[in-house]
């Protein structure tokens, strides 16, 4: 049976439930979705999709940093949108930060009808070793 493990961070926002920032079962890391929230104000970061997208990977990166990993190792990615409108300018921040990746990971985009703070955009991965 493999050990489950839970990956923990102060560089990137608390959980703001009961849920871990990520878990690590073999060689897959598993991260919760990221907000774009300053981890070290609590803030929502970035008034436009764009701009709150950015804060999205960076968390990311922090949380995937913590398990030793980084953003070219993510293999499937979930995007969490509050206005698909918001699609393009997404897509944008999106490549850039997968331009590094020898492979672009596998995606699903989709509109919600909320998301917590009310951000704009939400975002999920999940990477191997």
């Amino acid at each position: 049976m493999k050990q489950i493990e839970r990956i923990q961070t102060d560089k990137a926002p608390a959980a703001i439930g009961p849920y871990s920032q990520a878990v690590s079962v073999g060689d897959f890391v598993f991260a919760s979705g990221q907000i774009p929230v300053d981890p070290a104000t609590g803030a929502v970061d970035g008034a436009t999709a764009a701009e709150q997208a950015r804060r999205c990977f960076s968390n990311i990166a922090q949380v995937l940093g913590e398990a030793g990993l980084d953003i070219t190792r993510v293999v499937k990615a979930t995007v969490f949108l509050a206005d698909m409108n918001d699609f393009s300018s997404v897509n944008e921040v999106y490549a850039e930060a997968f331009r590094d990746a020898p492979v672009l990971p596998a995606r699903s985009a989709v509109q919600v009808a909320r998301l917590p703070k009310d951000v704009k955009v939400e975002i999920e991965v999940i990477a191997i070793r």
